[in-house]
């Protein structure tokens, strides 16, 4: 054989190989990021468990970075204060502090405790919010508060409350329509469930900066969910992916007057992530620049009898039409990897085809462990391309021992939800890493990770052969509400496995 065309096929062969290899193969030397602490739990005031800091959300505007977050988780439900971390740099440098008027463990709030931070912004009146969940030992809070900054994210105003005050309630979000040109700009819109009522889906809207917030309103057909995730289209059209008896979403399309029955996105086939971590299928949500909507959740149907979870994701221009489930080429499918508890972002200068999408996630490199030996992972992958292909993924914290994790009334906790946000084309995730405890002192933070980026060249990635194995799933079990009475729920049960 001619040398040449020897050398040459030996190297097409080694090509072919390293194309077929695991993400994993690639992500065994150190990452190029590093990871920079953004706040930690200075409190010590029972009952929280210090030093902890989960469930973070984070958004972006410009150059500010705005994230919000559980500070000193306490176990029955809620924190004893909502931190804030601000960036106007890009994330360069970050100050941080705790949301006023709201806790008592933070001072000067009326409510035992606070849970589930979620931030927007509202463009048309220069308003930063934090949505927020009111929780008291006793009688009623309003179902949610929020929190305002009108001079980038730095004073944050006393609470107001949206919904009238109610015994129960979970699950908030909060999103503004931010398109200078739709006929809704300006408006806001927090959705949250109502567990005294089967997880009731309910939604009010202001149209004055957080000011003020209508009454509660109902989807059209008085449906059950958990988990909403609002976004607004360019048109002005609301999308709500929500977990209810599967994966659905509702809409409005008269900013926030009515609200339509949910249409399903799937059904939903789920691995319990093992150890007794706090986790589950509720969705991650984010639009392209040109609106189109992508739900990412954790799911089994991928994988030999529902033994791991991959995270999946499904599509939609509308909120109504949404394309087939599909899956993000993680880990091989053969591998014992599991993935769980994604934030998904996606650059807003891009769309469709050329979508520069980001999604932060935790994982366990083997599914069927204990809470002994399960160890942690954050995780991070892109792709350049709107999903037809993804980047090798990046480890970006651990190995963390679940011994490290605080408790929850739904298990050991990181957060329901994490996210991504991009910030003049670069992506900034922001997740809670725990270390080693000092006695009985946690070591758990909010971190993010400098130096992420949505790569065009190295390996890539493509699970556009992969097909659906079965319609097995674990039971997904009923939620703990943060705070209130826990009803039987009116919900569908999911089939078991």
């Amino acid at each position: 054989m001619n040398r040449n065309l020897f050398f040459c096929s030996v190297l097409t062969l080694v090509c072919l190989c390293i194309l077929h290899l695991s993400p994993a193969a690639f992500t065994q030397e150190k990452p190029s990021v590093t990871l920079a602490t953004i706040s930690t739990d200075p409190f010590t005031v029972p009952p929280g468990q210090h030093a902890t800091e989960v469930e973070p959300h984070v958004l972006a505007n410009g150059s500010t970075l705005v994230a919000a977050f559980q500070t000193g988780r306490i176990a029955p439900g809620g924190a004893t204060a909502i931190g804030w971390a601000t960036s106007t740099d890009g994330g360069t440098t970050w100050s941080h502090g705790f949301l006023p008027g709201l806790t008592t463990g933070n001072g000067g709030g009326p409510y035992s405790a606070a849970s589930d931070p979620a931030v927007a912004y509202d463009p048309k009146h220069d308003v930063w919010m934090i949505a927020t969940l009111p929780i008291a030992n006793s009688g009623e809070t309003p179902a949610v508060a929020v929190s305002r900054s009108t001079d980038g994210g730095f004073t944050w105003e006393n609470p107001v409350s949206v919904g009238g005050n109610v015994v129960s309630s979970d699950k908030n979000w909060i999103v503004c329509d931010s398109t200078s040109n739709s006929p809704f700009y300006g408006n806001c819109y927090v959705e949250w469930d109502n567990p005294a009522n089967g997880d009731e889906i309910l939604m009010s809207t202001s149209t004055d900066g957080g000011l003020k917030w209508g009454a509660a309103k109902a989807t059209a057909n008085e449906s059950f969910g958990i988990g909403g995730q609002p976004l607004v289209q360019p048109n002005g059209t609301v999308v709500v992916p929500i977990e209810t008896n599967g994966q659905s979403a509702f809409t409005s399309t008269n900013g926030g007057a009515s609200w339509s029955a949910p249409v399903t996105i799937s059904n939903i086939q789920v691995h319990t992530d093992a150890g007794g971590i706090r986790s589950g299928p509720l969705p991650s949500a984010a639009l392209d620049g040109a609106g189109n909507v992508w739900v990412v959740w954790e799911d089994c149907r991928f994988r030999s009898n529902c033994s791991t979870n991959d995270l999946v994701y499904s599509t939609s221009s509308d909120g109504v039409h949404w394309s087939a489930v599909a899956r993000i080429p993680i880990d091989p499918t053969a591998s014992t990897v599991d993935h769980f508890i994604p934030g998904i972002g996606i650059d807003p200068t891009t769309s469709g085809t050329s979508s520069h999408v980001a999604i932060h996630y935790y994982f366990y490199p083997k599914s069927s462990c204990t809470q002994s030996s399960c160890r942690l992972y954050v995780g991070y992958i892109s792709s350049h391309n709107g999903g037809k292909s993804w980047s090798a993924h990046t480890t970006l914290a651990g190995p963390m021992q679940l011994g490290w994790l605080p408790n929850s009334q739904n298990g050991l906790m990181v957060g329901d939800y994490i996210a991504t946000a991009f910030n003049n084309g670069v992506p900034h995730g922001v997740f809670a890493v725990a270390a080693k405890k000092s006695g009985s002192t946690f070591n758990e933070v909010t971190d993010t990770a400098e130096g992420l980026t949505v790569p065009e060249g190295g390996p890539q990635f493509s699970s556009a052969g992969d097909k659906p194995l079965h319609n097995l799933s674990d039971p997904i079990e009923k939620e703990q509400p943060e705070k209130g009475v826990v009803p039987p729920s009116k919900r569908a049960k999911k089939s078991a496995k």
